[in-house]
């Protein structure tokens, strides 16, 4: 086949150039998106009058015929025929003549990509959502299941306060759903149909864009030609969506790689998601949560590339923005793998109660004691001194707040009476939070009950 631009030029193009400049070697991906456009510009072609209802059935045919041998794998996609675009054309050309050549009337590769690649996104961003739903079912199993375990919070990889093991997996909940927003919100602005703007200018054909918008499942319409086919924000903010889930995970991946450690100890991993070491047998590693961190610095490194290709372009179209579909591929890959692979992490592992219980420590249920001081009528920053030279008389004797009597506390404060020694029970403490989106097991109970709600379970 001809290339369709070639009229104009009196060399063949060079090898290299051909090589250097072939798109469809990734996007091929687009291969289903591209037919089922065209089916639909068929129809708006036909509607227009540029084709005749006999032209339109031909080329239909065709093209349903080369759909079902993709999704076969029988259609072998050539490089010198540059794109997924010109490789379809060129093979509906093959099959049924000239009439294949018609297709691309009032139409350009410039708006024909841009509707691929929203049609793509809106499938993946769906699928997205699933898996991050899936996960969160997860972690809401996990709360439901680790109520009655009462663990110590960290600020600054300290140990803060006492909390219920559900608030912590709740949490990660709550930052999974406002990632399943920014989707939703991404897939919001990729909802507009740019096909029908051309190379750049519009199209001089009567192309009725509202059905065709219609006919692809588009909500609406990208309303400026130029915009529609220079602008890749709509890819942007898919990126930026999974690089935020990419920080979430490599968040949680740090917690559970420091938890399954021999000296943490709180979390056990199962044999089947873990690897060992082809040196020291002892070993038992946890690859896929390190893989989720580390594969987090791919899905930044995804954004901040598709910026620095857009941030120098001028206006409209510049090949530059072939540069935009690797790392858009590469993202919702790697953003799926990743969900996946925590979720069954979340499935697989076993909370081991016994070792995070001990661990939560005296000097953690301190701020209760000095908000106990403050109810008494002492202004905070005095009763927050006082705790605090209580906490260092215990360190410097080495000695526990159990080991303390009413008669202890009053050498540093005459305002401790009997009822403060219940401050001195972790599980008592987190039950006194019992604010909106607190620790205390009333509030979570009904944190589970909106969470199981709003995932339909």
């Amino acid at each position: 086949m001809q290339k369709p631009w070639e009229g104009r030029f009196r060399e063949k193009t060079q090898e290299f150039v051909e090589k250097f400049t072939q798109s469809v070697s990734f996007d091929k991906r687009l291969a289903l998106e591209d037919i089922e456009q065209s089916l639909a510009h068929v129809k708006t072609l036909l509607r227009a009058k540029v084709l005749s209802q006999e032209e339109a059935d031909t080329l239909k045919k065709a093209l349903e015929e080369i759909k079902q041998d993709l999704q076969r794998g029988n259609f072998q996609l050539r490089e010198e025929l540059e794109d997924v675009h010109m490789n379809i054309e060129a093979e509906l050309t093959r099959r049924i003549g000239e009439l294949g050549g018609k297709l691309h009337t009032a139409r350009s590769r410039n708006d024909q990509v841009a509707t691929d690649e929203r049609l793509y996104i809106k499938r993946e961003i769906k699928e997205c959502i699933r898996h991050l739903k899936d996960m969160r079912r997860e972690l809401i199993r996990l709360a439901e299941n680790s109520l009655e375990i009462v663990v110590p919070a960290y600020t600054h990889l300290q140990r803060a306060q006492p909390i219920r093991l559900s608030h912590y997996f709740l949490a990660y909940r709550e930052m999974f759903l406002s990632d399943e927003l920014r989707f939703v919100d991404a897939y919001r602005k990729v909802d507009a149909l740019p096909l029908g703007s051309g190379a750049v200018a519009g199209v001089d054909f009567p192309l009725d864009r509202f059905f065709t918008a219609e006919e692809l499942g588009f909500r609406t319409l990208v309303r400026n030609s130029i915009y529609a086919t220079a602008d890749r924000d709509y890819i942007l903010d898919t990126l930026y969506a999974c690089a935020t889930v990419g920080t979430h995970l490599s968040r949680m991946a740090e917690d559970l790689i420091l938890w399954s450690t021999e000296e943490f100890g709180f979390v056990e991993l199962p044999d089947r998601l873990c690897t060992g070491s082809s040196i020291m047998p002892q070993k038992k590693n946890p690859d896929i949560l390190e893989l989720i961190r580390g594969k987090t610095g791919r899905l930044y490194g995804n954004l901040i590339s598709l910026f620095t290709v857009l941030k120098g372009l001028p206006m409209a179209y510049n090949r530059d923005l072939q540069e935009d579909k690797e790392p858009l591929f590469d993202s919702l890959d790697t953003v799926k793998a990743c969900i996946k692979g925590m979720t069954l992490v979340l499935e697989g592992m076993s909370v081991r109660a016994e070792r995070m219980m001990p661990q939560l420590g005296d000097p953690m249920v301190a701020t209760d004691l000095a908000n106990y001081l403050v109810n008494k009528g002492l202004p905070f920053r005095e009763a927050h001194r006082t705790v605090g030279n209580l906490i260092a008389y215990l360190i410097s004797e080495g000695k526990s707040l159990k080991d303390l009597n009413l008669k202890d506390l009053k050498e540093f404060s005459s305002l401790f009476e009997e009822d403060a020694l219940k401050l001195l029970d972790p599980k008592w403490v987190a039950d006194r939070r019992k604010t909106y989106g607190g620790t205390a097991k009333e509030e979570l109970l009904r944190q589970i009950e909106i969470a199981k709600r709003e995932e339909g379970i």
